[in-house]
């Protein structure tokens, strides 16, 4: 109950705040179509299908994307409540830290996963077919790695004071893990040393999963895979329970101004 009362309050404020909309969706689309126009003719991904383009290959990274500024906008909301003074109110409720969390969470969740299914109409723009199956576990996999974002984020945002430091330290572990997933690239590209740092990312088996989701109605076109896409759906569903308990865990530790 108190969960879900957290979780409507953050869709309540989102719908109020139309420039997070704009900025959380139209920011990773440039990125897409910049990055698309310009490295598609001198980039060819390694390991894919000839047929395979870098503006498709880029695709499912910028849905990524968009979950990671949706997940760094909604968590933002941690650190500006305790300004208000809102969080040490709900600190002073009889529920615990950890349901404050996890409707935090859901909260983010749900509306990087709004945003992330707006973005999927574009999939036939970028050359990929989708059939029911792949738009339902591309939605389930979107829904793991949001809330496994937004939990990092809460994790940060329960320990930093300043929106400022916020911003700072969420795009100095944000964007490298995401860039590091096989977003930008793909891993049998990269040099030995960085393959090793891409294996060692669970954001990388999140990737691969959406990735290998969003072609199972072509799955020749969805190129290598990091690891079969059970194991990788079983890694990144972990990622996001041990990010979740990580949050819950800061939490419970974190002063209440």
């Amino acid at each position: 109950m108190q969960a879900g009362a957290l979780w409507t309050r953050e869709i309540r404020r989102f719908f109020r705040q139309r420039s997070r909309v704009t900025g959380a969706v139209l920011q990773p689309l440039v990125f897409w179509l910049l990055l698309g126009a310009g490295l598609g003719a001198s980039f060819r991904p390694s390991g894919m299908p000839a047929e395979v383009g870098y503006s498709q290959y880029f695709y499912p990274g910028v849905i990524v994307l968009v979950l990671l500024f949706t997940a760094i906008f909604a968590t933002i909301s941690t650190v500006e409540d305790r300004h208000a003074g809102f969080l040490q109110g709900v600190l002073a409720a009889p529920i615990s830290r950890s349901t404050i969390v996890f409707g935090q969470a859901l909260g983010g969740t749900t509306l990087a996963l709004m945003q992330g299914l707006v973005f999927l109409i574009l999939a036939p723009l970028a050359g990929i077919r989708l059939d029911f199956g792949a738009i339902v576990m591309t939605a389930v996999m979107m829904a793991v790695i949001a809330f496994a974002l937004t939990s990092i984020g809460l994790i940060i945002a329960w320990r930093i004071e300043s929106t400022q430091g916020f911003h700072a330290i969420m795009n100095l572990i944000l964007i490298p893990i995401w860039m590091l997933s096989g977003a930008f690239f793909p891993i049998a590209g990269a040099p030995g040393w960085l393959q090793w740092t891409m294996r060692i990312n669970p954001l990388s088996y999140a990737m691969g999963a959406l990735r290998q989701a969003l072609y199972l109605a072509a799955p020749g076109a969805a190129g290598a895979a990091i690891a079969p896409m059970g194991v990788s759906i079983v890694i990144a569903i972990a990622f996001a329970a041990g990010a979740f308990v990580l949050a819950a865990r800061t939490a419970r530790h974190a002063p209440a101004i």
